[in-house]
């Protein structure tokens, strides 16, 4: 099964002033849970000053320019703050979003290997916080290797990594 994030990349474009933010500028970007899809949001510096209340996650970085190759960069807090407020959603597209999360956090070391359970004809790896020991259930949605390529791709451009 396949499936898309509808989610812009950058969108050089302030969010609360309208204002273009110009290659090399320094912004914010924050994940918001809009009507049950994904959207990132960009802020000039000078019109942010805190996350918005209701945001899932941000971070910061520069704009880059137009052609630029970007260096893929991970902050190993975004996504487990992401991962983590995934948990008790039970929408499918959401479920394969965590979970390629969660292989991300444990090739990033974030999160290790505990065991595996399987409960009523489901599988579940169960992954433990290397800094603060908080153990997580993740479902395993039995994702094709195409179909994890096109979820991971997602999780990368919804965070500015493409």
């Amino acid at each position: 099964m396949t499936t898309t994030y509808p989610i812009q990349s950058h969108t050089r474009v302030c969010a609360a002033t309208g204002r273009a933010l110009l290659p090399g500028q320094r912004y914010y970007s924050a994940l918001f849970d809009e009507a049950g899809q994904f959207v990132r949001k960009d802020y000039a510096v000078e019109a942010w000053s805190k996350p918005p209340a209701n945001a899932m996650a941000f971070w910061s970085g520069c704009v880059p320019e137009i052609n630029q190759k970007r260096r893929l960069v991970f902050d190993d807090e975004l996504l487990l703050e992401c991962f983590t407020r995934l948990a008790d959603d039970a929408d499918p597209a959401r479920v394969r979003f965590r979970y390629v999360l969660a292989l991300l956090l444990l090739r990033r070391k974030r999160l290790k290997f505990d065991d595996i359970r399987r409960d009523d004809g489901q599988e579940y790896l169960q992954l433990k916080c290397g800094k603060t020991g908080t153990l997580f259930d993740v479902l395993d949605p039995r994702m094709s290797e195409p179909d994890m390529q096109l979820v991971q791709d997602e999780v990368f451009k919804l965070l500015g990594w493409e």
